[in-house]
């Protein structure tokens, strides 16, 4: 499934939040749009906050997703776990990889970006 399937999917341009609200990781709700927000030293980058186990956020079952190492993105519910990075599944029954959402920053605030 891609993000952009959902009926939740956000238009390009729509505001995500202020750029400074993010450092590490964070979630965020889009009027039922379930996105993953990561800012590190690799940069920016986005992913739908769906498990593609059983797609339930991956923070379903608690706020720390992030493995020690920053390097892994834990889901609470069945413990899978994917790249940090690329999203690509390195542990678990997921059978994907979490699925990428582009996104941009423009004078201070990060948004959705064209697809």
């Amino acid at each position: 499934m891609s993000w952009q399937d959902l009926s939740t999917a956000p238009a390009s341009g729509t505001v995500v939040c202020e750029s400074h609200e993010v450092e590490g990781v964070r979630t965020f709700d889009l009027d039922g749009f379930p996105l993953l927000v990561i800012r590190d030293a690799l940069g920016l980058r986005g992913f739908l906050n769906l498990c593609p186990h059983q797609f339930l956020p991956l923070d379903h079952r608690g706020g720390r997703i992030l493995s020690a190492d920053g390097g892994r993105l834990v889901c609470s519910s069945h413990q899978a776990q994917f790249d940090a990075e690329s999203g690509e599944v390195l542990a678990g029954p997921a059978p994907c990889g979490l699925d990428p959402v582009p996104l941009t920053e423009q004078k201070g605030k990060i948004l959705i970006s064209a697809f």
